[in-house]
């Protein structure tokens, strides 16, 4: 229909349907089919035609001056679309898990405002599942891809975890030579929302589930990896949260040739979770890829 009205406003300011026809490269013939179209949509006459003019009807008159402000409106909305499609700005609202967001997220957002001033980033560290349409959510980065056939899902890194103790706790306590030792010892336990805990080990061919207890457990790894450092217990933790405290020698990795995972098919993959567009958004989609260039600093 905008087309069909488009014509229309050329027919009315060229005068006739072959000055209009010059105008937008189109035979006088399918200019007089347009409008044909358009009169019979609306249902209304708006030229009274002759052989040697055409002459706006009262209709028409009244058509073209609302048919101006539509047009120019519709363009003026048309021109910021693109321009929202060109240039990153806005406000992006990220939604992050608690430890993720505090030693992976934070440190390199700086760099990532510095490249676009004109972004604004509102950062949410919660490590609930959000609702990106009713919480107003860009991004969310979790483990695990999403259940929402409505959303999209870009994968920043697996997630691999390691068993590991600080040296004063393994000072005082009996050796962990194999998996099944970890029964014996208090282990700090990420909430599963659930009564039993279990950690799986696996070894080549051989895998374990070791059923394992302790005397912490938090939704986050953060106040588990203060725990472990200060000597509380075992850690089952990510590697991009340990990986400091292994090379400073605060922690210890232990049974380092078995894999030790969360869950029996592993601990997951992390990514990053947006709504599903044809068209995301400049400030989401340069985000994205700022996060992917930066995965070999997790």
């Amino acid at each position: 229909m905008l087309d069909l009205i488009r014509v229309f406003d050329q027919v009315v300011e060229s005068g006739s349907f072959s000055q209009a026809g010059k105008v937008l490269n189109m035979a006088p013939s399918s200019v007089a089919r347009n409008i044909d179209s358009l009169e019979a949509s609306i249902k209304t006459t708006l030229f009274k035609r002759s052989t040697r003019q055409i002459i706006l009807t009262e209709e028409g008159q009244y058509f073209h001056q609302q048919s101006i402000t539509l047009l120019r409106d519709t363009d003026k909305l048309l021109n910021e679309m693109r321009a929202d499609n060109d240039t990153p700005e806005g406000m992006l609202r990220i939604s992050v898990f608690e430890s993720f967001g505090n030693l992976c997220l934070a440190p390199i957002i700086p760099e990532f405002l510095q490249l676009y001033p004109n972004i604004q980033i509102e950062l949410d560290l919660n490590n609930h599942m959000v609702d990106l349409n009713s919480d107003n959510i860009d991004i969310a980065i979790r483990i695990g891809t999403p259940q929402d056939s409505g959303l999209k899902a870009r994968k920043l890194l697996t997630n691999y975890t390691s068993l590991v103790a600080s040296p004063r706790y393994i000072e005082q306590h009996d050796l962990i030579e194999r998996p099944d030792d970890v029964q014996q010892h208090n282990c700090l336990l990420i909430s599963h929302q659930r009564q039993r805990n279990h950690w799986f080990f696996s070894k080549g061919e051989v895998r374990k589930k070791v059923s394992v207890s302790g005397n912490f457990i938090s939704k986050g790894g953060s106040p588990l990896l203060n725990a472990a450092l200060f000597g509380s217990g075992l850690l089952l933790l990510s590697d991009w949260m340990v990986k400091s405290h292994l090379e400073s020698k605060q922690l210890v990795h232990l049974l380092p040739e078995w894999t030790a995972t969360h869950n029996e098919n592993g601990s997951g993959d992390i990514y990053a979770i947006y709504k599903n567009s044809h068209y995301p958004k400049p400030h989401v989609r340069v985000f994205l890829d700022f996060l992917v260039s930066h995965q070999h600093l997790f």
